[in-house]
This record gives structure tokens, C-alpha cells and sequence, in this order.
């Protein structure tokens, strides 16, 4: 590439970051009010819930006796979060009647004494709930979904972030932990899970309900309270002495044994990262509607019942890979601990998030761990740059899910991977070890966090918080270097050319560089910590290859001025998101030799994800590949256009693509039939034909169908109209098949 080349890509970059800069403002954050930790009066100690839930009325009724301790003499009245009921009265211990006063989302109870902190307050609040429910069967805190063709009729509580409230009464912010008992009575055809362990279930034949007694025995916070009930079968399992249970529904049993197998090596391998067992009793998993993903509860984990699935999708939509080990790592990452109020969710959620990269280099090693981080980084980049950038740690919000975002688990996450790297596996395991152990069953926050890292590493890492969590953004580098061959030296300039307006920062780090020439490798550890930096390296020949952050282990976006030569040794030669980043930059150039070199990665690299990529981009797509919300897929919808490559022999693509149709990686081959259908070759419609028929993956053929779609031909017809009939993983054949109708005016 020509400096003319770098001088005018470098521009394009900074044109983009100030456009990027100016499009995240299209939601201005900073204009949310600020939130506060709530002060509170008393400490909850016991909430004790009786509940009748009938769901050919959708309504409800409920008895809490609440259990408190004051914190300051003279206490004369407790006030309570109460929702979506009515409360008819309140009494004390003694079964005297309480004045009450009941406001939107509030329940005053006035004592007749005042109460010292040394004495125990305990009143029960008797409420009714009545004709709830919209016509899709989503409320706020409860639902009564009714039955339809893929679910029965089933009822659960949706107590996060704030909806407890919605169906008992409590002081219900994450800053405050009590146990309670869960007394609840169903239809009696009903199985009903909630926290901890179930003490009984009693029978009642005359009014064909059931009544089940769970008891919460560990102190948690009111949003991760549960009731989920439905007729359910329960498919039991366990780690050892840990029961581990899955509440599926009739229809789904014969997708347990494909869709939570790992749930047991999953707990065991947290108990071991972590250093603190599996905190609860047992741990649950029980499927429900109306959900995409999941949501942890103490002890259980409510998941949408889009998680199950057949043993044919395991290569694309393995719900372990994500969703079990992201709402398993919950029980120690937000109900073990937890945040002390919304401004931390981090601690929840980027922990939580960060399972799922710990699980992936459990199971398929560093390379897949990385390009798991790497979709972890692109996903934050793209919120960054299209809607806003903040702290991670952040008190604006309206709502706390406001602050639910890519900030808080993708970027969160790729932080706490580079936390990782800068104190080294001892100390990184250490940490969590010693903050969940100092912080068991409390809520805690960043500081805390912080001072549990100087304790047990006697390292002041104040400076990384204070630039990565309570700044916005992140680097943006500006990387060259230069051979002086007489001093057998490098001369690398690292620039940060973000723009530092609303708080973003010069970022600090050490940071990895490694060189290889004719005589080695040798890796230099530097340090960064202004907006221009220069550093000398020494090398034993002309560099073959100048790597900037070896082990991609910064947050970061950056341009580094390189030639097509090191470039193509970079892709022959350097770790998997090297050779993949090689292949980005080489794409574009005109230079004979790349397609070569491409086509040789496409065939023959040792990883998939390399094959992947190569072949997306010889088949002319020109975005993102890797993305963290795809879980590891390419979303079809985001590859639909037909793309034509100039330039180069059709012939030569078309064999290509064919060969690598039949990849060992579902991934790849959906890679491949998108430059088939990208080359609209019609004559390979009865080789796409038999693949789809052959193929074991259901995005490989949701690839497939699109391609057809791209190849204009209606012989296709019968094949897509059969197709979009078909049940698959987030119906990725019907849409498939159905976008592929569209092409074709069918």
C-alpha cells in the first residue's frame, strides 16, 4: 500500500469517528437523571408469602409477613414497595390491625409504638390482585400466560429489576438481602418452582389445587425472588450431592438430553474459576414464553423455551455455549453478591458475560476463547458508534434496565479479560475468590471490588478503573513504525486519536508488541500512557512482522500502516484474530498475489473461523463478521445483498466455494453458499439442492435457501415453499426460505 493509500485511509478514519462521535449522541445519556442508593430505614430480615394464584381469573391473593430490623431509635413506620394488588389490611404479630396508607407503588405501615434498632418488627400486609393480564399474558412482576400451540398455560413472576413489588411487599432495591418462605397454591395438574428448597407439597383433592412450600434459607435480594409454574416435567440430575434439576414442558422432554447435558460440568468448573462453591441448594432450570433469553433468580434460572432444541442444532445454537453458563455464573456473579444498586451492574452482568468466554477456552481452547472475545468487542463497538458511549459504571438512568446494555456485559466483559492478562491467572483468580468470599451474600460495589484487589494483589489498579469503568469509550490508535537497519532498531509510534470530549480519556495500559524476523520471535512489553508515544525496539533483522498488542487483549480500534508483504506473512503466520484482521486489510488491495493467499486460507487454515472470514470476503462481504449477540452465527439478513466480485475469474470462485460447501464447520460451509449465491450461479442449483438436503446444519441450509433465492431461478420454488413450513432454531429455515420466495416474486 502507498502512503498516499495510509494517508487517505487514516482521514477516512478520523471522518468516521467524528461522524460515529456525533451519531452516538443520537441518545444523549448524560441527560438521564442521576440515581442515588436508596437510604434505607430498616434491614429486612424474613419475608414469609402465602399466595394463591388462579389463573382462569388471572388474579391473586397473598399474606407477607415481613420480618425488619430498625436502624435508628424512634422507628414508627415501615414503608414498603407494593405494586400491582390492593392491600385490604394489615396486622401485627399479635393479630391487631395497623393503619396503612397505600399510594402508587408504595405501602406506608404506622406502628402504635416506636421501635429501638434491638427490636424486631414483624406485621403480615393481606392483598388481592384481580382480572390481571393483557392479552398476550405479560403484566408487570406476574404473568398468566395463557396456553398456545408451542407452550401450555403456565405462571411465572418476572421480579427483576423491579418487580417484585408486583406480587408481594417488600423493599424491593438490590441493596438490601433478606431469606423468606415462598407458600404457594396452583391448580393441581401445576408443578411450581421458587428459591431454595422445597420443604413440602400438600394436596388439596376437593379444590384441585396444590400448595407448595419452598424455603429460601440464604439471605438474596427481593429481584431475584421466583415462582414458575406450569405442568411441567422435571428432569432430574445433579453434581455430586447438588440437585440439578430441568422444568421442561411435555412436548420438550426429548430436547433435555441436547439442551442441558453441560449444566453439571458448567457448576463444577465455576466452583473451580470462581474459588467459592455453588452457594444454593440446588440449581434449576425451567423454560418459559414471552422470554428471549434468560434470568437469573437464587437457585434457578428462568430461560426462555427457545433454549431447547433438537441434537442437529447443538453445532449452531448450543444454548450452553451462552445462555445456561451466562445465568449458571449469575448464582455466584449477582445472587451471591450483588450490585448495590443499578450503577454497578457490572458486577452482575460483565462477570456473568465473561462465563461464557471462561466456558469456551474450558471447551474448545484459546482460539475459540478469543474469537468469542473478539465478538464481545465488536458488539460494544457498534452500540459505541451508533447509539452512545458512557461509563460502565454509570448513575443515570430512567429505568435500570437502561443501563442492561453492550457497555455493561459485552464490554464489561472484554475489560475484565484484560484485567485478566494485566495481573496474571494467580492473582485474577485470587480476586474473585477473595471478593466473593469478603462479600457473601451482601450487595457491593465497584470500591469494594477495588479494595478487594489491593488487598490481595498489593497492586494500586485504581488507575485502570478510573480510565476503563468510570470513563467513557475507548482507544483509538494510530500505529506505524519504521526499520533503521544501521541500528538493527524499530521505531513504533503509537498515537491515541479518539476524541477526548464528555470525559473520554487518554487510556493507560501495558501493552504487548512482538516482532518476528529471520532470527525469532521476541515479545516487548511497553507501556502506554500519553496521547503520543514513542518506542524503540530492537530487532536482529527487518521485521517479517510487527504485531500491535499481542494477544488482542485492549479494548480498542485502530489503523497500523503495513505493507501487502507483512501482511501476507501475517496471515500465514500469526495467532487466529491476527490472521483474521490480516484478511481485512489484505482484501481490498490490488495486488495479484492476495487472491492466491485468501483462497489458500479458505481451503487450508487450521482454524474456521480464518476459513470463515476469508470467504465471506472473497464472496464481497464487507462488514462486521464476528459479532457477540449472534452467539458465533452470521444473521442472513445481514448478508442478503448480492454482492458481485471484479476482477477475478468465476470459474476459479465457483470451485471455491463448491469445495468449501462441504466443509467439516457449519460456520464455513454457510460461508461458502453465500459466494455461490452471491455469483447468482444458476447452473449450481442442483449442487445447492443436494446440500440442503444433506446438510446436518440448519444455518448451513438457512444459507443454502438464500442463495437459491439470490439465483433467480423458480425451479427452486417447491423446495423453498417446503422449507418455509419447516421447524427450526429461531426459524431460520422459514425466514430463509421465505426471503428466498420474496427474491424470486413468489
Amino acid at each position: 500500500m502507498s502512503r498516499i493509500d495510509i494517508r487517505f485511509r487514516l482521514s477516512f478514519l478520523l471522518a468516521v469517528l467524528s461522524i460515529d462521535v456525533a451519531a452516538s449522541q443520537t441518545i444523549d445519556v448524560y441527560s438521564r437523571p442521576v440515581q442515588k442508593e436508596r437510604t434505607r430505614e430498616f434491614d429486612a430480615l424474613h419475608y414469609h408469602i402465602e399466595i394463591s394464584l388462579d389463573d382462569k381469573t388471572n388474579s391473586f391473593e397473598g399474606a407477607t409477613t415481613v420480618s425488619l430490623l430498625p436502624f435508628e431509635d424512634g422507628f414508627r413506620r415501615a414503608t414498603l414497595h407494593a405494586g400491582m394488588y390492593t392491600v385490604s389490611r394489615v396486622e401485627n404479630k399479635d393479630g391487631q390491625l395497623l393503619s396503612f396508607d397505600q399510594q402508587p407503588d408504595k405501602l406506608t405501615v404506622s406502628f402504635p409504638k416506636a421501635y429501638s434498632p434491638f427490636e424486631i418488627v414483624q406485621f403480615t400486609v393481606y392483598y388481592e390482585a384481580k382480572n390481571l393480564t393483557d392479552s398476550t399474558g405479560q403484566t408487570r412482576g406476574i404473568n398468566f400466560m395463557p396456553a398456545n400451540a408451542r407452550h401450555p398455560a403456565q405462571i411465572f413472576t418476572q421480579s427483576f429489576p423491579r418487580g417484585a413489588r408486583n406480587w408481594f411487599p417488600c423493599y424491593d432495591e438490590p441493596n438490601d438481602k433478606a431469606t423468606m418462605d415462598i407458600i404457594a397454591t396452583v391448580r393441581s395438574d401445576y408443578e411450581l418452582l421458587s428459591n431454595g428448597r422445597l420443604v413440602a407439597v400438600l394436596e388439596n383433592k376437593s379444590e384441585k389445587t396444590k400448595t407448595f412450600y419452598w424455603s429460601q434459607e440464604l439471605p438474596h435480594s427481593t429481584y431475584l425472588s421466583v415462582i414458575m409454574a406450569a405442568p411441567y416435567t422435571v428432569v432430574r440430575d445433579s453434581l455430586g450431592p447438588l440437585p440439578v434439576n430441568y422444568w421442561v414442558y411435555p412436548s420438550d422432554v426429548k430436547y433435555v438430553a441436547s439442551t442441558f447435558p453441560r449444566t453439571p460440568e458448567i457448576i463444577a468448573l465455576f466452583n473451580k474459576e470462581y474459588g467459592f462453591d455453588y452457594p444454593w441448594a440446588k440449581y434449576d432450570q425451567a423454560t418459559i414464553a414471552g422470554i428471549g433469553g434468560g434470568a437469573e433468580c437464587t437457585s434457578a434460572s428462568e430461560l426462555g423455551e427457545g433454549v431447547m432444541h433438537d441434537e442437529r442444532a447443538v453445532q449452531d445454537f448450543s444454548g450452553y455455549g451462552w445462555l445456561i453458563c451466562h445465568e449458571a455464573a449469575h448464582q455466584w456473579w449477582g445472587d451471591l453478591i450483588t450490585c448495590r444498586d443499578w450503577t454497578h451492574t457490572w458486577l452482575n452482568e460483565s462477570f456473568g458475560t465473561y462465563s461464557e468466554v471462561m466456558f469456551a477456552l474450558h471447551d474448545k481452547g484459546e482460539n475459540d476463547a478469543a474469537v468469542n472475545v473478539l465478538g464481545k468487542k465488536n458488539d460494544y463497538l457498534r452500540e459505541a458508534h451508533t447509539r452512545y458511549m458512557r461509563p460502565i459504571v454509570f448513575d443515570r438512568w430512567n429505568q435500570p434496565n437502561d443501563n442492561f446494555d453492550r457497555h455493561t456485559y459485552q464490554k464489561g466483559a472484554v475489560l475484565i479479560h484484560h484485567f485478566r492478562w494485566l495481573l496474571g491467572e494467580k492473582d485474577f483468580h485470587s480476586v474473585m475468590a477473595s471478593f466473593l468470599k469478603k462479600n457473601a451474600y451482601k450487595a457491593a460495589d465497584t470500591k469494594n471490588f477495588m479494595a478487594v484487589v489491593n488487598e490481595v494483589t498489593g497492586k494500586n489498579m485504581d488507575w485502570f478503573f478510573e480510565d476503563w469503568f468510570f470513563r467513557p469509550g475507548h482507544p483509538v490508535f494510530d500505529v506505524r513504525y519504521q526499520w533503521n537497519e544501521r541500528k538493527n532498531m524499530i521505531h513504533l509510534t503509537v498515537n491515541q486519536i479518539q476524541d477526548t470530549a464528555n470525559g473520554r480519556p487518554v487510556f493507560r495500559s501495558p501493552l504487548d508488541i512482538k516482532i518476528v524476523d529471520t532470527k525469532g520471535l521476541r515479545i516487548h512489553h511497553v507501556t502506554l500512557q500519553k496521547r503520543n508515544e514513542t518506542f524503540e525496539l530492537p530487532s536482529k533483522g527487518k521485521p517479517l512482522l510487527v504485531r500491535f498488542d499481542e494477544g488482542n487483549h485492549l479494548l480498542k480500534e485502530w489503523t497500523f500502516e503495513k505493507t501487502t508483504d507483512e501482511l501476507l506473512y501475517q496471515l500465514n503466520n500469526d495467532d487466529v484474530t491476527g490472521r483474521m484482521w490480516a484478511i481485512e486489510q489484505l482484501v481490498d488491495r490490488e495486488d495479484k498475489r492476495i487472491f492466491g493467499a485468501l483462497k489458500e486460507a479458505a481451503m487450508n487454515d487450521s482454524f474456521w473461523s480464518v476459513r470463515r472470514d476469508a470467504l465471506y470476503r472473497l464472496a464481497g462481504f464487507r462488514g462486521v463478521v464476528q459479532m457477540d449477540l449472534d452467539r458465533g452465527l452470521i444473521p442472513q439478513s445481514r448478508l442478503d445483498s448480492v454482492h458481485m466480485i471484479p476482477g477475478i475469474d468465476r470459474s476459479s470462485m465457483l470451485a471455491l466455494f463448491k469445495r468449501m460447501a462441504v466443509d467439516p464447520h457449519s460456520q464455513v460451509r454457510a460461508a461458502a453458499v453465500y459466494g455461490l449465491g452471491n455469483l447468482q450461479a444458476r447452473e449450481e442449483i442442483a449442487f445447492l439442492k443436494n446440500r440442503y438436503r444433506k446438510d446436518d446444519s440448519y444455518v448451513a441450509q438457512g444459507a443454502i435457501l438464500r442463495a437459491l433465492g439470490k439465483c433467480g431461478d423458480k425451479s427452486v420454488i417447491d423446495l423453498l415453499n417446503e422449507a418455509s413450513q419447516s421447524d427450526s432454531p429461531r426459524n431460520v429455515l422459514r425466514n430463509a426460505a421465505q426471503w428466498a420466495l420474496a427474491q424470486l416474486g413468489s
